[in-house]
């Protein structure tokens, strides 16, 4: 096998064309990563909290809360099933929740945008207890204040601790703020169930928040719902309706895919040209090695190390990069709701890793085919070309 220390030394021999390959692939990787990383911040805007464990109760054929009908009698109904867990007081943690879009104005966008607003009870705390006040103070019952997440106060107008805004004919009190990390209630505001009800005249929930007391649980009331021809619902888990919910971000999916698709392609193209130039000023370089007894196996393993740690490096490179965009705040609609989804750029450890490994790929595949040509190419006529 040919010593590593010469594939350092021709490194080093090449220093600025080495550089410049490096810094090349880095520059690719790091575009790519910032477009995986716009899809993971989604992603986690909108589904990784969610609990696998708790239920979530819908109209049938619903395909999401905002569209979605859940009469009182059927709340009262489902709550009074066997299986459910109960709070301090002994009563059901059902959470019967209701949800509608207003449209606020943007700070960067007098037209303004639609944002969720949940109607909660405390129910809705306890089953999520991730959701958490940063400011202020949580709303009163029976009135028209409401607490704010963090990310809708930094982008709408009027959103922020003691503003007050106008949907419909209703002024709106901002008393709190809080943060619901890595979940949609993030990009979401909050009030009383009742009195948002009330005031935009809708007389049934949106949905139930059902906390069962173990999996058998879960699925016996799911069966007690279905079997029940008065209710016409649906059950399924909040981290599977979640989930579904990212089929409205279907275009960035497919944008991220695409670019990460070029950029790879990119790469692959940035270390085959590098490998190229490298072994077409050294074809008298690997003859003499294969004259002296290297084989043509061992030469090509070696030219492949060479490229693949040229494109380990690029990759370091380009996750160091892409750093910087974990610190953009944006927003985008998600088409199921009709409704803004707020959330960060997020380069973490899967998305760099994904990088890595991008990058070794792309540069054992970029420098393969010149490797070969190398190690195939007679060694008589190697020897006379310079």
């Amino acid at each position: 096998m040919i010593p590593l220390k010469y594939n350092i030394q021709n490194l080093k021999a090449r220093g600025m064309s080495t550089f410049m390959s490096i810094f090349g692939i880095a520059i690719v990787i790091a575009v790519m990563l910032s477009m995986i990383a716009l899809y993971n911040g989604v992603k986690k805007s909108t589904a990784t909290m969610a609990s696998k464990d708790s239920m979530m109760v819908l109209r049938e054929g619903a395909q999401a809360e905002v569209s979605s009908w859940v009469t009182k009698e059927a709340y009262r109904i489902i709550r009074a099933l066997p299986g459910i867990q109960k709070d301090r007081k002994g009563e059901p943690l059902v959470s019967p929740e209701l949800v509608i879009a207003f449209k606020i104005a943007k700070k960067d966008d007098p037209k303004g945008a639609n944002v969720i607003v949940r109607g909660v009870t405390q129910n809705a705390f306890a089953i999520r207890p991730y959701v958490h006040m940063v400011q202020g103070q949580m709303f009163r019952p029976g009135s028209s204040e409401v607490i704010v997440a963090r990310r809708i106060r930094d982008r709408f107008q009027n959103t922020n601790l003691g503003d007050t805004f106008k949907f419909g004919p209703q002024m709106w009190h901002v008393v709190g703020i809080f943060d619901a990390p890595n979940s949609a209630f993030a990009s979401e505001i909050w009030g009383d169930v009742d009195f948002i009800g009330q005031a935009r005249k809708r007389n049934a929930y949106s949905s139930l928040l059902v906390a069962p007391v173990d999996h058998a649980a879960f699925e016996s009331i799911k069966a007690a719902i279905k079997d029940d021809n008065r209710l016409k619902l649906a059950v399924k888990s909040e981290a599977q309706y979640y989930d579904e919910q990212t089929t409205g971000l279907l275009g960035i999916v497919i944008l991220v895919f695409i670019v990460a698709m070029f950029m790879v392609a990119a790469a692959v193209l940035a270390t085959m040209n590098t490998m190229f130039a490298a072994v077409s000023s050294r074809k008298k370089e690997l003859a003499t090695m294969r004259a002296i007894g290297f084989k043509r196996r061992q030469i090509l393993l070696a030219m492949v190390i060479e490229s693949g740690f040229v494109a380990l490096l690029g990759g370091i490179g380009g996750i160091v990069l892409s750093l910087p965009v974990n610190l953009i705040s944006t927003g985008t609609i998600n088409w199921s709701t009709f409704s803004e989804v707020a959330f960060n750029f997020d380069v973490d450890g899967r998305v760099a890793l994904m990088g890595l490994i991008l990058a070794v790929i792309s540069g054992v595949i970029g420098g393969f085919i010149p490797a070969a040509s190398a190690a195939r190419l007679p060694i008589t006529q190697a020897l006379r070309e310079i």
